[in-house]
């Protein structure tokens, strides 16, 4: 891995404080940082320090932005470790190489697969290495509980033990196996001897890492399981928690943006004699693609470049238009030959032998959706003395350090990339969609004093990077007994849409081809809430749903049936169904919707009740959301994922679109784009079910279920089939 840099070295020394560091980056020596470290030894990545005092500070390398990762990855590694959690505390990682998440890569890579024992230490070491190359501390996919969680957090906390064990063992000439650590201490019980971690730490850390560590059973758990309350929640109870926009420096200054409205425009030139003399002003400066204001105070440069002349360009895309695009998928859908990703049986053969009448078919479209993070784009940044810092949200802090010195065109060594809390990410806040981080790097390099750039409300929804507009196309016949036969589907891909398992379902069908067919847009688009899952979800669910009907079987027992190959599934659908109370008398304009749907590795079937109190109206009474993601770390902040999922994907299903006119999006700011607030949220019930299989994820798993489940819940109650989102384009008010 090289030798140590003075700044990783400083980190180094200052995270030891006498104590020791453990690491678990797999190398082939698998050394963790000696307490004696000097420029001249090689380091790995670190997890965990014990300090003299006892105190375990666990370094986390994920962003938090809501999900309480950064409490249940300390969990997980306190767990195995047996530390005494009154004496845990947490720390953000630093953005360098050596807390790069090889766990991640390697967990969408190699999935799990079982390495054997004598190659792990050059197989996690290869990952290591490429997260490193990559510079990619990436805080996604639902990835950091079962990936750096389990993989790294459980690992390296079972190794420092075993270190630990070690050392008092050595200490005390007696065998390791007479020792035991319980509470942040190891006990020989035979002699009355008993040492604490901190006094142990320094001859733990001479000690070789274990490979492969012993990991506990579920049944000895102690701290995972139980609802801990959350280190960042004090902080944000009384208004003290920092995040990117809350960053004061010394000097600073304060810049609004202005766009090309035109998604490939550019800013050709601004005329600012009407802006110059107004109180506070500071500079314009003209960027590629926009035009930035600088002044004394935020509001001084959004009033002023509000009223600044700018002249943009269109890029060649003024003509573009959301109707013209889908006029367009739906032309694909009929012509184009789709590349597969999914196969099994005849399913081309078997409809080509029926006659229209016997297949049934339906289309089904979502437009583009924005993030709209409570916290709008911003960063800070400040180049000086030839260093350049930046003070950001963002869930890949290593990537963004990495993307603000290619823009500013620096080492890396020179840029240091300060952490913060995220107001919000849903796969806005990754480097590659850091154009709020790109502008404001550029602003500094050319200002002698630190700028703060904030996106306004209307710049953050017109230029962001969007999920995207997708149209879906199925085609089904049924046998005898109204189970599905033949299962086609073909549906677009306009950019992001690289999970081809997201289309999969887990009924049982004979005969499927699953497919895709790919179109070029001039709007940006990205990963959002739950990726290609987010659309997916709503296809599968609706049509399944649909087929029920065709062969007039209960949607429930319709989905049961056809389970029988996917005993997990039937579980979780069955609790839902249950929970809801499925079957039940309900009066007239009431309809109960169900949908399951697999992402990340977890399952989940939500239920849904609504009223539709006049034939143009909805109300979302109640979600029940059954949750099977193997195991749970801590059920409060797994809950509050589901609910907060839930009202995402429902605000999403209800409101959300993002509409191009003339190459320019309509939305605005919540008026236009709206959420779904506490006045419209129903009543939401979580369950766990716990099968003990892989952990899967959370903060993404319940956004994929709920637009489905609410739209079958709809026709349900009034005979509506909703096959074009959001709901309240079908003519439907949303009532509170």
């Amino acid at each position: 891995m090289g030798k140590l840099t003075r700044r990783t070295f400083l980190i180094s020394s200052a995270v030891l404080g006498g104590g020791a560091l453990f690491g678990f980056i797999a190398t082939p020596n698998r050394l963790g940082i000696r307490a004696g470290a000097t420029q001249e030894n090689t380091w790995l990545a670190t997890w965990v320090s014990i300090a003299s005092d006892n105190t375990v500070t666990i370094w986390v390398p994920h962003a938090e932005m809501g999900q309480g990762i950064q409490t249940a990855l300390p969990m997980m590694l306190a767990e195995e470790l047996e530390a005494d959690w009154s004496l845990v505390r947490m720390q953000q990682a630093p953005a360098e190489a050596i807390y790069a998440v090889g766990d991640v890569i390697r967990g969408f890579i190699a999935g799990g697969l079982e390495v054997p024992g004598v190659f792990r230490r050059h197989v996690d070491y290869s990952f290591y290495k490429l997260a490193s190359m990559m510079n990619m501390q990436i805080t996604g996919g639902s990835a950091s509980v079962r990936f750096t969680g389990q993989n790294g957090m459980r690992r390296a906390g079972a190794a420092a033990k075993a270190m630990l064990i070690q050392a008092a063992a050595d200490k005390w000439q007696v065998a390791i196996q007479e020792c035991e650590a319980k509470l942040s201490h190891v006990y020989h019980y035979a002699s009355g001897r008993s040492a604490g971690y901190g006094e142990l730490a320094g001859e733990a850390s001479r000690l070789r890492l274990p490979p492969h560590p012993l990991l506990k059973s579920r049944q000895d758990y102690k701290i995972c399981g139980k609802s801990i309350p959350r280190f960042d929640t004090p902080a944000k109870v009384v208004g003290k928690q920092d995040y990117g926009i809350d960053i004061r420096l010394p000097g600073m200054k304060y810049a609004a943006i202005r766009h090309s409205p035109v998604f490939g425009g550019s800013a050709v030139s601004f005329d600012d004699t009407g802006v110059k003399g107004k109180k506070g002003f500071e500079a314009v400066i003209l960027l590629p693609d926009s035009v930035v204001l600088i002044a004394d105070n935020y509001w001084r440069a959004k009033t002023a470049i509000d009223e600044l002349l700018i002249e943009f360009s269109d890029g060649e895309h003024g003509d573009f238009n959301s109707e013209k695009l889908f006029a367009e998928l739906e032309q694909l859908l009929t012509t184009a030959e789709p590349e597969l990703d999914f196969e099994q049986g005849e399913a081309d053969r078997e409809l080509a032998l029926l006659t229209v009448d016997g297949v049934i078919s339906a289309d089904y479209r979502v437009p583009f959706l924005a993030h709209a993070t409570m916290e709008p784009m911003n960063c800070t940044a400040y180049y000086h003395e030839g260093q350049l810092e930046i003070w950001t949200g963002t869930q890949d802090l290593l990537g963004a350090r990495a993307l603000a010195a290619e823009i500013a065109e620096l080492d890396m060594e020179q840029v240091v990339a300060h952490p913060v809390q995220l107001g919000g990410g849903f796969g806005r806040r990754f480097p590659s969609t850091g154009n709020y981080i790109e502008s404001a790097v550029r602003v500094a390099m050319q200002v002698p004093y630190p700028v703060q750039l904030i996106w306004s409300r209307e710049e953050d929804i017109q230029h962001d990077y969007y999920r995207p507009a997708v149209q879906s196309r199925f085609k089904a016949t049924l046998n005898a007994k109204g189970q599905p036969q033949v299962w086609h589907n073909i549906y677009s891909d306009i950019g992001v849409n690289d999970d081809t398992a997201a289309a999969f379902h887990p009924y049982t069908v004979p005969h499927q081809r699953i497919g895709r067919v790919k179109h070029e847009t001039p709007v940006p688009v990205s990963y959002w809430r739950s990726v290609e899952h987010s659309f997916q979800g709503f296809f599968v669910e609706s049509f399944i749903d649909e087929l029920a009907y065709n062969a007039g079987i209960d949607p429930f027992l319709y989905r049961l049936g056809l389970l029988d190959q996917a005993p997990r599934f039937a579980a979780v659908l069955e609790l839902a169904a249950k929970n809801i109370g499925w079957g039940r008398m309900l009066e007239e304009g009431r309809g109960l919707g169900i949908a399951i749907k697999e992402s990340f590795g977890t399952i989940v079937a939500q239920a849904v009740e609504v009223s539709v109190p006049k034939q143009d109206s909805v109300k979302i009474h109640r979600v029940v959301a059954v949750v099977d993601p193997g195991e749970v770390i801590n059920p409060e902040i797994a809950r509050a994922q589901i609910e907060g999922g839930i009202i995402y994907g429902l605000s999403a299903a209800l409101f959300g679109k993002i509409t191009l006119e003339q190459g320019r999006v309509l939305q605005s700011n919540f008026p236009d784009y709206r959420m779904v607030n506490l006045a419209y949220a129903p009543q939401i019930e979580v369950t766990f079910i716990e099968s003990g299989e892989d952990i899967g994820g959370m903060g993404e798993v319940s956004v994929p279920p709920v637009a489905p489940a609410v739209c079958n819940a709809i026709f349900a109650a009034n005979g509506r089939r909703i096959r074009q989102l959001p709901v309240i384009d079908q003519n439907l008010t949303i009532v509170a």
